[in-house]
């Protein structure tokens, strides 16, 4: 006797996956992609400002990083 969970029935299967709702077709979704770009676009407004600080704060770090050189392994 085998310890099979595989259905002795292969209807079995299609009667549990047998609905009464129809298939679901897929559509171009261009509201949500809308919305998308919108995001993208405000928060490209809002970060391009901070761009100069970021540089600044990249290029004191390699500057500390060429005057006090971390010991590695």
């Amino acid at each position: 006797m085998s310890q099979s969970t595989e259905p002795e029935d292969p209807s079995l299967v299609w009667r549990a996956y047998d609905t009464v709702t129809p298939g679901y077709r897929g559509r171009p979704d261009v509201e949500m992609n809308a919305v998308g770009w919108g995001l993208f676009l405000g928060l490209v407004i809002l970060l391009v400002p901070l761009l100069p600080f970021l540089v600044v704060v990249w290029l004191v770090g390699k500057l500390l990083d060429a005057v006090v050189p971390t010991e590695r392994e």
